[in-house]
C-alpha cells in the first residue's frame, strides 16, 4: 500500500509522518456571544492546535422553517430530542458578520481558519476572507454539486464521512476531483453526538487510505481523547474535535466538546502517538545502550583459588553484562578455575 503524498493546509504540511494536524471545532459552542467566540478562539491558540474551524449557514440556508415530523430531531435525542431543526440551526450558527473578526483574532495567533460551507451564498463568504481550506460537513458529502462547486476554488477539501457507505465516499472524491481539487483529506468519522466509542470503528482508517490513496484523519465526537490517540496510531494524520470555555457553560455542542486543557492534552499526546510510530524493529536501540549494560550474565560471586571447583555458590547469574551467557551455567558447573579470581569478575572461558 503506498504511502500518501502530504499536503499543504495554511502552511502545514498534513500527511504521513507529521505532526498531526489539530483542527478544534467552534461550531455553536459561542453560545451566541461573539465575544466568547473570540475567547474560544484565543484558548484554541493556547493549545497548540494549528487549525480553527467554524460553520457557515443561516437556518434558511441549510434548511426551511417547516414543523412536519421530518424537520424535528426524535424525541429521544439525548442531545436535542424534539428540537424543530430551524429554531436549532438559527440557535447554532454563526452569524455571517462575524467570520471576519473571528478569521483575523485566529490569524493573529498563528492559527489556520477555516469553515464547513452550507451552500454557494457561504463559499463565496468565505472565499472574501481567503479561507485556505473547505470543510464537508458528514451530512453535506452526498452534494456532489457543493463539493464541486467547493473544489473549484481549488482549495484543498477536509471531507468528512459519518453516516457514508464506501460508495458515497467515493462519489464524493470522486465529485472533488471533478471540480478540480488536487489536495484532500477524508476523515473517518461517526456522526452521533456524542458519539461511542464502540461504534469509532476506528480500523475504518488504513482502509479509507488503502481504497482512495489520500491522508486520512478522525472527525470525532466520542468524549475525551483516547479515540484520537488511537486513531493516530493506525494513521490518522489530521484530527478534528470540537472545543468550549466550559462543558458546564452549556450549548448546543458542549456534551461532546473538549475544554482547553483537554485539547492541549490531545495536542501533546497525539503527537507522543505519532512519534510512538515507525517501522518494525529487533534488536537493542542506542537509547537502550545503557540498560544493554545490565543484561544478566554469569558472574563469579565468591573469592576462589586456583584448582577450586565451579558451583552454583561461587558463580550465579546475575546483574550486569558481560560474563558467559547464563544458559552456560550447566556446562561450566564441575569444571576448575584456572587461577585465582576476585568476587564480581565475569566469568569468562579463559578462566575455567
Amino acid at each position: 500500500m503506498r504511502t500518501p503524498d502530504a499536503i499543504e493546509i495554511g502552511g502545514h504540511r498534513v500527511g504521513p509522518g507529521e505532526r498531526p494536524f489539530v483542527i478544534a471545532e467552534v461550531s455553536g459552542n459561542h453560545n451566541g456571544s461573539l465575544d466568547r467566540a473570540l475567547e474560544i478562539v484565543d484558548a484554541i491558540a493556547g493549545s497548540g492546535a494549528q487549525a480553527v474551524k467554524f460553520q457557515t449557514y443561516r437556518a434558511d440556508t441549510i434548511t426551511i422553517d417547516a414543523d412536519g415530523p421530518a424537520f424535528r430531531i426524535r424525541d429521544d435525542h439525548g442531545l436535542w430530542g424534539g428540537r424543530n431543526l430551524y429554531q436549532l440551526y438559527e440557535q447554532a450558527h454563526t452569524p455571517w458578520e462575524w467570520h471576519e473578526p473571528l478569521f483575523a483574532r485566529a490569524r493573529s495567533h498563528g492559527l489556520v481558519p477555516f469553515s464547513s460551507p452550507f451552500d454557494p451564498t457561504a463559499i463565496d463568504l468565505l472565499e472574501s476572507l481567503d479561507a485556505p481550506a473547505y470543510k464537508v460537513a458528514s451530512a453535506e458529502l452526498v452534494d456532489l454539486p457543493l463539493i464541486r462547486r467547493m473544489a473549484a476554488t481549488g482549495k484543498p477539501l477536509v471531507i468528512s464521512t459519518g453516516m457514508a457507505t464506501l460508495a458515497e465516499i467515493d462519489a464524493a472524491v470522486s465529485a472533488a476531483h471533478e471540480g478540480g481539487a488536487t489536495e484532500l483529506v477524508v476523515l473517518a468519522c461517526t456522526a452521533s453526538y456524542p458519539a461511542d466509542p464502540n461504534d469509532a470503528n476506528l480500523q475504518t482508517i488504513p482502509a479509507l487510505r488503502e481504497a482512495f490513496g489520500v491522508p486520512i484523519g478522525l472527525s470525532d465526537h466520542t468524549p475525551g481523547i483516547g479515540v484520537p490517540v488511537a486513531a493516530v496510531a493506525l494513521g490518522a494524520v489530521a484530527i478534528e474535535k470540537h472545543v468550549t470555555l466550559k462543558r458546564a457553560d452549556g450549548g448546543v455542542d458542549s456534551d461532546f466538546s473538549l475544554e482547553p486543557h483537554e485539547l492541549a492534552s490531545l495536542v501533546t499526546e497525539t503527537d507522543v502517538a505519532r512519534r510512538a510510530l515507525g517501522p518494525a524493529r529487533f534488536g537493542p536501540r542506542e537509547s537502550e545502550r545503557d540498560t544493554l549494560a545490565l543484561r544478566r550474565s554469569l558472574y563469579v560471586v565468591a573469592d576462589v583459588r586456583a584448582g577450586e571447583k565451579v558451583t552454583e555458590a561461587n558463580v550465579r547469574s546475575i546483574r550486569p553484562a558481560g560474563g558467559l551467557p547464563t544458559d552456560t551455567i550447566g556446562t561450566v558447573v564441575g569444571r576448575e578455575f584456572t587461577r585465582d579470581v576476585a568476587r564480581g569478575t565475569p566469568l569468562t572461558w579463559d578462566l575455567i
